[in-house]
């Protein structure tokens, strides 16, 4: 079994994708027009797909409210602090600075516009 994608209910589901697309490399895969404002994206790898909708009657998660450890959408990067700057220069802000794992992995946290963590990480082995 694959997962499909996983959804997030925002405020501005329109600027939300765009930015995704500007800086993360994400194209919308499927646009549902209407007050949900519903949007598809998916990653310039083809494998993951993001649902951001806004349906206003359905409580939004404050992702400013949440510890990175709670939740956060990772990204493997080779240069971790151009990537770094180049998403606080995007709008994003800093979450946790870069920091090593046991494992001698480099990370960091950031926010993006809407709260949402992304984590960027430089891994001495890739997951995939």
């Amino acid at each position: 079994m694959n997962i499909e994608h996983i959804a997030l209910n925002v405020d501005d589901p329109e600027a939300m994708a765009a930015w995704y697309g500007e800086h993360l490399g994400f194209r919308i895969l499927r646009k549902v027009g209407g007050e949900a404002q519903i949007h598809f994206i998916i990653d310039d790898a083809e494998r993951v797909v993001l649902e951001i909708y806004c349906h206003p009657d359905s409580p939004r998660t404050d992702f400013h409210d949440l510890h990175p450890q709670q939740l956060h959408v990772a990204f493997a990067v080779d240069d971790l602090e151009a990537e770094k700057q180049r998403f606080l220069d995007a709008g994003a802000t800093l979450a946790v600075d870069v920091h090593a794992m046991p494992t001698g992995d480099l990370m960091v946290f950031l926010r993006d516009p809407w709260g949402l963590i992304l984590q960027l990480a430089k891994r001495l082995k890739p997951l995939r």
